[in-house]
């Protein structure tokens, strides 16, 4: 068990010696991964040589002109010195290249000059005076965040990906409570993007958050001060980029250089420079306290060969989680016993998380680049505590993850290599607190007499209990070929075996309820769960995964460029394709009346021998283009089209295990609050207050089996179609460069995973009254004999999504010291499940997912975001970011034009049935803001040596303190009308966080 200052919870876990020794122990073949190098091309002067060297690294690549041109793959991002020889003379002059970047450099009418000296004050100069290459030759959607935006920008998380959102068309995904921050693009969810670091895809294939560990976690999934750089691609990838049907985000980490460096930080906040939540200022205070602190280190083991880089960040948090009664109870003024009144007060939820990345860069030669990286994440915290829930009843999640990555670049004149081999382990693991009984305490609602188990405590021990994770190794394998006049040709294999385990248990154990108005000794009813004989409730699957593309970069002349190629993708899962229905269960169902004459055929979800197979039509054509109007890159018109697969949660497919691995008791006590019948109704037996007594009751009520589901024999991947269209612009302002885009884009994502209710009525119904036009509601909840309800899971969640993207960009560089980025994005998004691009991924009050589609309520319709760094001289550097968004829609029902009895019984028509069915519609909170805030950071150095530079910065988050609230009135009106006249407005102070924060930062640079 491990503890830093406050106690946390931590299983054992392995060495990172054995993840490397694992690694090491396997030769790498010929493998190449998703391009975080730059690729710097361009004309030439016939029978030149051209040589570019890493001022930082030495790292040198050479290669000799053909027919006028040249073309160098495999740079990692940074400043180069490039040197042309033609005819007996050299010249020279220094560039920038970022991440994954294709630059073109044209330079035949490079003037004659001395080659620079290699002493550290011409190095010096050199990147000073080395320009960043922009691309604007591709067809992609990207934008890249640079190390100076993700140094000086304004934040509160050092969270690499926060940077993200600066970008048109990507958001930050960010709950009430500031836990799990996650990413997403446009009307798609967190799940639906891939990560790539140096090359190697972070996907997580169990949990969702769209990379490992991010789930409930507000951890880091890297170290902030070990990433270089990152590009964002948001459609139109090339056809090396899997497993993905949103954004991409490929950055690099920093390398060690020729110069021993490192640098120490330190950040600090607490609730004394926080600003009170409105819920504070109504309920008093609570202790907040976030500290952050990491170091860095690199250098040279032999100079321009051999370099190491290692880097190790912390987070001590304390959030604040108070123990309050629920809303309604305060509005109402319902006054609760001394009893329960008595857990009332503040509360905190701890978080500790350690981060640790090393690197070794090996430069063998000009042709030979070798790479060892590593990183271990280790985390530990507390969830679920506040509102009701009381410290011992939260939940203790660890959350851990090992990677490591061997990379072997080999580069030659007309061929480019890059090897990586990878290894993986990633675990999430959240578990009871205290693992003792819960009671859980409730009234009925002051505002809906209909709820009677409004709950006002809980007591004991937390409701959850899962071990997921993954952990496998994998070979990437790319090989571009530059040999073939104005083409560039690259093609790519992968093979991933990963193991996947699934289990989870909810209650871990028995629950009991207590009506406070009733007793607070003898409980109404009591919940607890019993494992399935025969069934073992732990999933794994062997997974193997499979990719190969090709595509064709070709310069049809110097304007027209396309990109031209296709991939495919095939995974192996056993866990899907083997699973076999217990004989019982599936006689059950065959027999069962219910569904022999319904809207969908058993059989189709019944697994069986060659009944399932993996998914194999996986085919992703990957198209575009770009054209340089003036054939200067100042004038691009771009676009494209493509199909990207991504994969489906093996959570979700895992749902098949867990239905039929516990059972779930539930025994009801009829008390005047809460009336019961059935089987499951019984007098209150004191007996039952034990373990022993609820043994005995299970013993004597067997049960064959909890809720089945299924999935559909015939599953298929999730995929998306992109296409855009735009142009990009360099443009001189006021005596400053500029680089603008302009993109329209449409998105149409499917397949998409959900569940849905099998069970049905004796007629074979879904609806009550569906021979009378009822469509929606009326769920019908009705067990199989002997077991629980049917779900069923199959493909049909959708979004569309149309979007303007602009953007407008002037760099910050050393001669012109300021830097500005808009970014504003217009989306009409829609989805045929509300709440689907959020997580839901049940659909119950249909028989099966429509056509129709609503108002996406994930995504805003109007979002801009500015950002800007400025440094006037002095040292000294001012940085800030303005968001603003408007109102995000929000999940409604409208019966306004339903019978004003809220049913659809025989007597009101069919034509008033036919109007009962779910309406989304967009709800406008006060104002036109929905979103909104502005952040601001300055920072000011010293030198006291010419080796060390030390710092001290402050960040204000917030500043001006904007509320931006979270509980809005959804309640359309009753059935018949007439309408809410409160819908839209506010209906309580839960607000999404910070509010005006400040966060003191210092540290040195050596």
């Amino acid at each position: 068990m491990k503890q830093r200052n406050r106690t946390t919870f931590r299983p054992n876990r392995k060495l990172l010696s054995c993840a490397l020794a694992s690694c090491l122990a396997m030769a790498a073949p010929h493998v190449m991964a998703q391009s975080t190098s730059a690729t710097l091309r361009g004309a030439v002067t016939a029978d030149s040589t051209v040589t570019v060297t890493n001022v930082d690294t030495g790292l040198t690549r050479t290669t000799k002109a053909t027919n006028g041109n040249y073309n160098i793959g495999g740079l990692p991002p940074g400043t180069y010195r490039i040197e042309v020889t033609a005819g007996g003379q050299t010249s020279s002059r220094a560039v920038t290249l970022a991440v994954g970047q294709t630059a073109t450099l044209n330079l035949q009418d490079a003037s004659p000059t001395p080659a620079p000296a290699s002493d550290a004050t011409t190095l010096d100069t050199v990147r000073v005076t080395a320009p960043m290459l922009v691309e604007t030759k591709t067809s992609e959607v990207a934008t890249y965040v640079s190390n100076k935006q993700i140094e000086l920008l304004p934040q509160n998380s050092r969270n690499f990906l926060a940077f993200a959102d600066i970008v048109p068309g990507m958001a930050l995904q960010t709950p009430v409570n500031g836990q799990e921050t996650q990413i997403r693009s446009g009307a798609q969810g967190a799940n639906a993007i891939n990560v790539y670091i140096d090359g190697v895809g972070q996907k997580n294939y169990v949990t969702p958050g769209g990379v490992t560990s991010q789930d409930d976690s507000e951890g880091n999934p890297f170290p902030q001060s070990a990433i270089g750089e990152y590009k964002v691609i948001t459609s139109n990838y090339k056809a090396e980029y899997d497993q993905i049907s949103s954004a991409a985000i490929t950055a690099v980490t920093k390398s060690g250089t020729n110069d021993f460096q490192g640098s120490f930080f330190v950040d600090h906040t607490s609730d004394g420079w926080t600003k009170s939540t409105p819920q504070e200022l109504r309920d008093g205070e609570n202790e907040e306290k976030v500290e952050q602190y990491g170091v860095t280190f690199g250098g040279p083991i032999l100079r321009d060969k051999l370099h190491f880089f290692v880097s190790y960040e912390a987070k001590d948090i304390v959030r604040p989680a108070p123990i309050l009664p629920p809303t309604a109870v305060v509005n109402n003024n319902v006054v609760l016993p001394s009893e329960i009144t008595q857990y009332y007060g503040p509360a905190s939820r701890p978080f500790n998380q350690d981060v640790y990345f090393g690197k070794l860069s090996f430069q063998a030669s000009d042709a030979h680049l070798f790479e060892l990286i590593a990183r271990v994440r280790e985390e530990t915290g507390v969830l679920s505590i506040g509102g009701v829930n009381v410290p011992s009843a939260g939940t203790a999640l660890n959350n851990d993850e090992t990677r490591a990555d061997l990379r072997w670049q080999y580069s030659s004149q007309n061929w480019l290599a890059d090897s990586h081999l990878t290894f993986e382990e990633a675990s999430y693991n959240p578990s009871p607190v205290t693992p003792i009984n819960s009671a859980r305490y409730t009234i009925v609602n002051p505002e809906n007499p209909n709820q009677r188990d409004l709950q006002v405590l809980n007591l004991g021990g937390g409701p959850n209990f899962q071990d997921k994770g993954q952990k496998g190794v994998g070979i990437q394998s790319d090989v571009t070929f530059f040999g073939w006049d104005n083409h560039t040709i690259k093609m790519g294999v992968k093979y991933k075996q990963v193991d996947l385990k699934a289990f989870q248990q909810f209650p871990p154990f028995p629950r009991y309820w207590y009506d406070v108005n009733e007793s607070l000794t003898q409980p109404w009813r009591i919940e607890f769960t019993a494992p399935r004989t025969g069934r073992d409730p732990f999933v794994s699957s062997e997974n193997k995964q499979f990719g190969i593309y090709i595509q064709d970069d070709w310069q049809v002349n110097e304007k027209l460029t396309l990109n031209l190629g296709v991939r495919w993708d095939y995974e192996q899962n056993p866990a899907y394709t083997d699973n076999r229905l217990d004989p019982a269960i599936e006689a059950a169902l065959r027999g069962w009346t219910n569904i022999q004459n319904t809207d969908y055929n058993i059989d189709n979800y019944i697994p069986g021998a060659g009944k399932r197979s993996n998914f194999k039509d996986a085919i992703q054509p990957r198209l575009g283009f770009s054209y340089d109007l003036m054939g200067d890159q100042r004038h691009v018109i771009f676009g494209g089209a493509g199909r990207a697969y991504d994969r489906t949660l093996f959570d979700y497919l895992a749902r098949e295990y867990y239905a039929g691995a516990f059972t779930t008791y539930t025994i009801n006590f009829p008390t005047p609050f809460h009336p019961c019948s059935g089987t499951n109704c019984i007098p209150f037996n004191p007996a039952l207050l034990t373990d022993a007594g609820l043994e005995a009751y299970r013993a004597a009520n067997p049960v064959a089996g909890g809720e089945i589901q299924l999935i559909n024999n015939d599953f298929k991947t999730p995929y998306s179609d992109q296409f855009s269209l735009g142009m990009r612009n360099a443009v001189t302002l006021w005596g400053h460069d500029w680089n603008t885009a302009v993109t329209l884009q449409h998105i149409r994502a499917r397949d998409g995973f959900y569940a849905r209710l099998g069970s049905r009525r004796p007629d074979g119904t879904f609806h009550q009254y569906q021979a009378q036009g009822q469509t929606w509601g009326g769920s019908p909840f009705i067990a199989v004999p002997g077991y629980g309800n049917l779900i069923l899971m199959d493909n049909g969640f959708s979004f569309n999504q149309n979007s303007l993207l602009l953007s407008a960009d002037k760099p910050y560089t050393q001669a012109s010291p300021w830097g500005v980025s808009i970014a504003y994005t217009y989306m009409d998004a829609e989805e045929n499940r509300p709440n689907a691009s959020t997580g839901e991924t049940y659909l119950f009050d249909y028989p099966y997912v429509r056509d129709e589609y609503y108002t996406s309520t994930g995504v805003a319709k109007h979002r801009l975001v500015l950002s800007g760094i400025y440094s006037p001289g002095w040292d000294l550097t001012f940085s800030g970011k303005l968001i603003l968004e408007t109102p995000k829609p929000l999940s409604s029902v409208n019966r306004l034009n339903s019978p004003a009895n809220g049913t659809c019984a025989p007597i009101t028509g069919a034509a008033n049935c036919g109007d009962l069915n779910a309406y989304y519609a967009p709800v406008t909170p006060d104002g036109t803001i929905g979103y909104k805030r502005f952040d601001l950071a300055v920072q000011k150095r010293w030198n006291p040596s010419e080796d060390l530079s030390v710092w001290v910065r402050g960040d204000l988050i917030n500043v001006f303190n904007w509320e931006n609230w979270s509980q809005f009135n959804t309640n359309w009106g009753p059935a018949g009308g007439p309408q809410n006249p409160t819908l839209g407005s506010r209906s309580g102070i839960e607000v999404y966080e910070p509010m005006r924060t400040f966060k003191l930062s210092m540290g040195f640079d050596w």
